[in-house]
């Protein structure tokens, strides 16, 4: 044990436990095999179409529903063991696919199971008693299981692919499956140790993370670490020989290039003063000549840069992902619950967090939705609660006489594109979209105008049913202030602030291999930490498709495509305010040239893996 550190009695058996979660999983041969989802027990299928008994069917389909759920799971938790491989051996191709395979499990799995069940039982869409009894047999079958809520929320994403040329919506809540609220204790080991906080505190944490990698240089990295953190504590007026506890995360979490630590720090005085605390995230790199701590935060604005639902999933070596979700919630608690599952990838879960925050808030502030501030959709209609921490779209059947583009390639289109975005690498600057189908809102939900214009706009998706709105979609982003909106109202230092982010989103958003063709900025929001991000998606292509043309191209030839030249960027910005767009063009001079946009074409069409800076430059240990 270290000198003038401890770990506490209550926390040693967490502490022994820890290996497990950051165990080293081998590089399968094929990796394909190793995250493959099984076709459906066809026995098991044979079996519920020839049982006549309503019983018998019952508890067959509720052993189907489970064994594929059973499957899906299994695999799910095997990704973040092999992306931790990944770190270690520095495969960042493998990263990326990773990622997306974990996100397209779900939807495979439950996209396996429908054609059997529509075809072997055509009338179980409509068998409401059938499901009833199915349902009862699976919530027997899963009581007491850590995961029954996911195994709930997955029966519930079958049944609503099942009804959905019924337009019946089904709940989006974990009924009789759900949780208390989790505490983030137990899934914490702490150290206990005193101010200052030692270098070899810092580096008894690092080597014990479990990475099976060699460091650069631990001693160093450690001792830049603790003069980091003590920085950080500095403000809270901390004296020498105070004690300090410090508590990290069972769990390494990866993602892309890169691997986290993340916790916090707790101050307490020997007297009655309350407990201090600071976030903690420790950033850490595998390099060519070992691992190396990146930078470290201690800011709960600057972990949002980095745990943020805008980048891919972190894939989070602990199972229990509420108590992960809750901890997240505690450092990060300006960005709702719900989206915290989401940003370790149990995006089913975050679905129905975060619509249970959409109705606690309604029955809480007695608000209700209107549209959103800002620029008017011509693709979109957008409608949000004033206090609400999320605003709701839907997507027009077609467009208003506003839309800008020749061409309208239709709901579904836009549909695809909004989910396109939801599967890649947001790369730190496009929201994600939670894409509900089926739902019911209640109408009393609604001002008058809003339900009008979505009743009366020709929208096909939209219906009434017996006092309540039903949507055939239904999109739930985090709520941004509209760009044009936060410039006309900003001080002069945050407006250019925007405009600089503004440019790293664009950047970020190449390196997705994502183009934006309608680069307007009523396309672009500013969040509470003045990030800039892309939130409308009927307009993006990848950009390994767009015809980039220089300045002196010649203009007013037809070619098919998407033609784009960097030089009339700025007018496409629609940033009125000239001192503004110098401001842009300064601090991003590349972005108006065609060299920058075909050189990101070249790296991507070679299958290079962008870096993406995902949190403050300012916070790197080194330059």
């Amino acid at each position: 044990m270290l000198r003038g550190s401890t770990t506490t009695p209550a926390t040693r058996s967490i502490a022994r436990a820890r290996t497990t979660p950051m165990t080293t999983l081998p590089l399968a041969p094929d990796i394909e095999t190793a995250i493959r989802i099984a076709e459906p027990d066809p026995d098991l299928l044979d079996a519920l179409v020839r049982s006549d008994d309503p019983d018998d069917q019952a508890r067959i389909l509720a052993r189907v529903v489970l064994a594929a759920f059973d499957q899906y799971y299994a695999v799910s938790r095997r990704i973040p063991a092999l992306a931790k491989a990944a770190f270690e051996a520095r495969d960042w191709p493998l990263t990326v696919r990773l990622s997306k395979a974990r996100i397209g499990l779900y939807t495979t799995c439950i996209d396996q199971l429908v054609p059997p069940l529509k075809a072997g039982l055509p009338e179980l869409v409509k068998h409401e008693q059938l499901w009833q009894r199915a349902e009862a047999e699976l919530l027997a079958a899963i009581a007491g299981r850590y995961e029954a809520d996911f195994a709930f929320a997955f029966w519930h994403s079958l049944r609503r692919k099942l009804v959905d040329d019924e337009w019946r919506p089904v709940s989006y809540d974990s009924g009789p499956a759900a949780r208390p609220p989790a505490s983030s204790a137990p899934i914490l080991d702490a150290t206990v140790t005193t101010l200052p906080i030692r270098p070899a505190v810092i580096r008894d944490i690092l080597s014990g993370a479990g990475l099976d990698a060699p460091w650069k240089d631990l001693d160093g990295d450690a001792a830049l670490a603790a003069a980091a953190i003590e920085a950080a504590l500095e403000p809270l007026g901390p004296r020498d020989g105070e004690p300090a506890r410090i508590e990290i995360a069972q769990s390494g979490f990866f993602r892309n290039r890169g691997a986290c630590l993340i916790g916090r720090v707790k101050l307490r005085d020997h007297g009655d003063m309350p407990i201090r605390s600071i976030p903690l995230l420790i950033a850490l790199l595998n390099e060519d000549d070992g691992l190396v701590v990146d930078a470290v935060l201690t800011d709960s604005d600057e972990l949002q840069f980095a745990f943020s639902s805008t980048l891919a999933n972190y894939h989070a070596t602990n199972p229990h992902y509420h108590e992960l979700a809750r901890l997240l919630y505690e450092l990060m608690p300006k960005r709702p619950l719900g989206t915290q599952y989401s940003c370790i990838g149990f995006h089913h879960l975050g679905k129905v967090a975060v619509m249970t925050e959409i109705l606690a808030e309604h029955q809480r502030s007695k608000e209700r939705l209107a549209t959103a501030p800002g620029f008017k959709g011509t693709v979109a209609i957008a409608f949000t609660m004033p206090s609400s921490a999320y605003v709701l779209k839907i997507i027009r059947d077609h467009p208003t006489d506003d839309y800008k583009f020749d061409y309208f390639d239709g709901l579904d289109a836009v549909l695809r594109k909004y989910n396109l975005v939801h599967e890649i690498d947001r790369a730190g600057s496009m929201l994600d979209n939670i894409i509900y189908s089926n739902v019911k809102l209640d109408r009393s939900m609604f001002a008058p105008d809003l339900l009008d214009e979505l009743l009366e706009a020709g929208i096909g998706t939209v219906t009434m049913e017996r006092g309540a709105l039903v949507f055939r979609h239904l999109i739930v982003q985090i709520k941004l202030t509209p760009l044009p909106l936060y410039l006309s109202t900003a001080k002069q230092v945050d407006a250019r602030a925007a405009v600089i982010n503004l440019g790293d989103c664009i950047k970020n958003n190449a390196a997705a291999d994502i183009f934006n063709k309608d680069l307007d900025g009523r396309n672009y929001g500013v969040s509470r930490i003045r990030k800039v991000y892309l939130f409308d998606y009927d307009a993006v292509e990848p950009l390994t498709d767009v015809k980039v043309r220089t300045a002196d191209a010649p203009r007013g030839t037809f070619e098919d495509g998407v033609l784009f030249r960097p030089s009339d960027m700025l007018e496409g910005l629609r940033i009125d305010d000239p001192a503004l767009r110098r401001v842009f063009r300064d601090a991003h001079p590349e972005l108006l040239q065609a060299e920058y946009w075909q050189g990101m074409q070249q790296a991507l069409r070679a299958g290079k893996v962008p870096r993406v800076m995902n949190y403050p430059a300012k916070r790197r240990l080194r330059a």
